[in-house]
């Protein structure tokens, strides 16, 4: 596939994040109230009068989503028919004046550890051994998350206090990002019933890029024997823009072969992953970068062994892949294995070293799928991290 040329010239731009081939989903505003919209170029267009009556009364995606694959096929054909060259112009709204808000009512959130480097990177940093947990390569393994502290990008995230250790109560001294893909489920399914693998790729509406905040000395001191608790649940922050499974399946690729053989239930119709560049930033500095298809599990294979057991899945629920990281230390997805948990820390370009983020840091992930002559982006997802709240006398 290559460009689709439109009527918004910043759209036909080779390095431009939102050309016709993606048309995301967001909600903005630009002073009044949230509205839903999608990127096109360096603009915005308003869609509260397209669509079924009423469906972006609610100033999110949700409603839109839950009415399933035949709705968004057709909506998007729309869309690219009001924005191809030579349709009627219509106004638009430049994405430099509107602020951006979450684009979905998040229902649950699960977030997965499927990047097998980053599972193997972590054993050998807290283990000593690359060892896989016996389950690892049978079973997508996760754990449920806070729905309630998903941010859109922007968001100032201030630093956790917690339990460091025995005794030991304040702010977070190993404050962390993980490189993460988000799939959003678009329509749910009933308690009791198991989904398969291709229902599951059917349900995903789309995909943000996820980055799970880590406090990773209370993470060490808290998850035996349940898992992360408190470390994981003061922030998670998404990308603006919901990039649909349409505007990705040309970049489809399959997961890697298989050590051991998956069990029925898990095993894909189509290949389930995509190929995108990942990048982290610190302040303006790239300092990693990896790949997408360096997931071992699928979002459809974490959808479907989250249902299987009977789990009912709804629409707005948020799956994190987990760390995305692969064999180079140049492509490790957390400052965790990036600075081996502090014992060797990189070096910033000027030469400033460092292990984890410090206060006023920015955080920025990024990511895109390349076409040729045309790319689709994700927009930005940063966060800058402000100082712990003061402790509170009770506290103390």
């Amino acid at each position: 596939m290559s460009l689709q040329k439109s009527w918004v010239t910043s759209a036909n731009d080779p390095e431009s994040s939102f050309p016709l081939n993606n048309l995301p989903y967001g909600v903005f505003s630009t002073g009044g109230a949230a509205r839903c919209g999608v990127a096109i170029g360096d603009m915005i267009l308003a869609v509260d009068e397209l669509g079924p009556a009423g469906i972006f009364e609610a100033g999110n995606w949700n409603a839109f989503m839950a009415l399933g694959p035949e709705a968004w096929a057709g909506f998007r054909a729309e869309l690219q028919n009001l924005l191809k060259v030579g349709a009627e112009e219509r106004p638009l709204v430049a994405q430099a004046d509107a602020t951006m808000h979450m684009p979905f009512a998040v229902a649950e959130y699960t977030d997965f550890y499927a990047g097998r480097q980053h599972a193997e990177n972590m054993g050998e940093i807290l283990r000593g051994t690359k060892g896989l947990p016996a389950n690892w390569l049978h079973i997508p393994i996760g754990y449920n998350g806070r729905a309630s502290s998903v941010v859109v990008s922007g968001t100032d995230i201030h630093r956790p206090l917690g339990q460091l250790c025995a005794g030991r109560f304040g702010p977070c001294e190993k404050l962390d990002i993980e490189l993460e893909m988000g799939a959003i489920v678009g329509t749910g399914s009933p308690m009791g019933q198991p989904v398969s693998v291709a229902e599951a790729d059917e349900m995903i509406f789309g995909y943000v890029l996820l980055n799970d905040w880590s406090a990773r000395d209370i993470q060490g001191w808290e998850y035996q024997p349940l898992g992360p608790f408190q470390s994981k649940a003061f922030a998670t922050s998404i990308s603006p823009w919901i990039v649909t499974k349409a505007a990705l399946e040309t970049f489809r690729k399959p997961t890697p072969p298989r050590e051991v053989e998956l069990l029925p239930y898990l095993n894909e119709s189509k290949p389930g992953l995509f190929d995108i560049e990942l990048s982290v930033h610190l302040g303006g500095e790239k300092i990693s970068g990896t790949n997408a298809t360096r997931l071992y599990y699928s979002a459809a294979q974490q959808l479907a062994h989250h249902s299987i057991g009977g789990c009912p899945m709804r629409t707005g629920d948020l799956l994190g892949s987990g760390t995305i990281s692969g064999p180079l230390p140049a492509e490790f997805g957390s400052l965790m294995e990036l600075s081996w948990n502090g014992e060797k820390p990189f070096r910033l370009a000027n030469g400033e070293a460092r292990s984890f983020i410090e206060d006023g840091d920015r955080l920025t992930l990024k990511g895109h799928a390349q076409g040729e002559g045309f790319r689709i982006g994700f927009g930005e997802c940063a966060g800058t991290i402000l100082p712990a709240i003061n402790m509170p006398d009770w506290a103390n």
